[in-house]
């Protein structure tokens, strides 16, 4: 069985003519063929030259016409950050990234066909910019031009199961940006679905490699490791989006929770766990205050106490210290012993 090789798309950059210096040329070309069309009429009515000559100089002067009406489509400006890639007949001839007012070949494709995926035009159905006042359906064409701008992706609110197989609801934004346009437009159908698609893929991924809380020892968390989850999710989608030639600027989760099947019962879990947080910090103060109360007694001599007593002491204590309510002092008119 023969292996199958995979080859990526290499951007060739391009420089194309100055548009104004071209315009200034087709300008003048024009001027030619109106002195051309003009000297052929008048030599044909002085009879200076054959009909012969006369017809081929009609010709010329028409083709003249036809070819400079044709470089006009050559034309195009680009913004910064924006670039066109060149295609001629099918194949690629490099991409054009500097700004400004440009001229190339006008027979360089101005789209890259239809947005994929759509369902087929049906008739009296508008091909180009969308415009709906007339009751006409119109589709979207893919366009030469390509923006090398920051992009913003907004996740939807995807429902997976992290490490542990609870359900939780994450979402993510991530930055991006087009690097290497061959690839773009290309190695991929359409690079703007192929960054979404592949962006929810990693969110997914990542958020199935750890816990929502509650980790073990030294274990990151979707909700305790934010940037290192970040990192993680922004080198996830790195691998991803290499073959469309798409960089990652930053990726960063936006929305977690438990999901609303589960959520009261994880909320009670947390409440309880806050309150017995809470309750041993509350009993290792007591402890240490009843520790510092005998030891005081102790070392001033205020009063001798044997065992018994001291246990009575630390109870007391304690349940003064460890209880919710405010304790009511009890006056005892007799001992321990009676």
């Amino acid at each position: 069985m023969a292996a199958s090789h995979s080859t990526h798309s290499v951007e060739l950059e391009r420089r194309a003519f100055n548009g104004w210096l071209v315009l200034a040329l087709i300008v003048l070309w024009f001027i030619a063929t109106i002195a051309v069309m003009g000297s052929t009429a008048v030599s044909a009515n002085a009879d200076a030259i054959s009909p012969l000559a006369t017809g081929l100089r009609v010709w010329a002067a028409i083709l003249m016409i036809a070819f400079g009406v044709l470089a006009c489509f050559g034309f195009f400006t680009l913004q910064p950050n924006e670039a066109r890639v060149l295609i001629l007949f099918g194949a690629y001839k490099g991409t054009v990234r500097r700004s400004g007012f440009h001229w190339a070949n006008p027979l360089y494709s101005r789209d890259r066909g239809n947005v994929p995926g759509a369902a087929p035009v049906p008739k009296r159905v508008k091909v180009g910019p969308i415009s709906m006042s007339d009751g006409t359906v119109t589709r979207q064409k893919l366009t030469t031009k390509l923006s090398l701008r920051a992009h913003n992706f907004n996740s939807e609110t995807l429902k997976v199961n992290d490490k542990r197989g609870n359900p939780v609801e994450i979402a993510a934004v991530v930055v991006w940006r087009v690097e290497d346009t061959a690839q773009a437009v290309f190695d991929v159908e359409d690079y703007e679905s192929y960054v979404q698609v592949q962006s929810e893929s990693a969110i997914r991924s990542i958020a199935s490699l750890y816990a929502y809380d509650h980790g073990e020892e030294h274990e990151l968390t979707l909700r305790g490791g934010g940037d290192e989850v970040a990192q993680e999710l922004g080198k996830e989608l790195g691998v991803r989006l290499r073959k469309a030639g798409v960089a990652v600027d930053e990726a960063r989760l936006t929305h977690l929770a438990y999901a609303p099947e589960i959520a009261p019962a994880m909320l009670r879990r947390q409440q309880a766990e806050a309150v017995i947080a809470a309750r041993e910090k509350i009993v290792l103060g007591a402890v240490s205050m009843v520790e510092m109360a005998l030891n005081e007694l102790a070392k001033k001599k205020v009063v001798t106490l044997d065992e018994e007593r001291k246990a009575a002491m630390v109870s007391n204590l304690l349940v003064v210290l460890c209880g919710t309510e405010e304790a009511s002092p009890v006056i005892n008119t007799g001992t321990l012993y009676n």
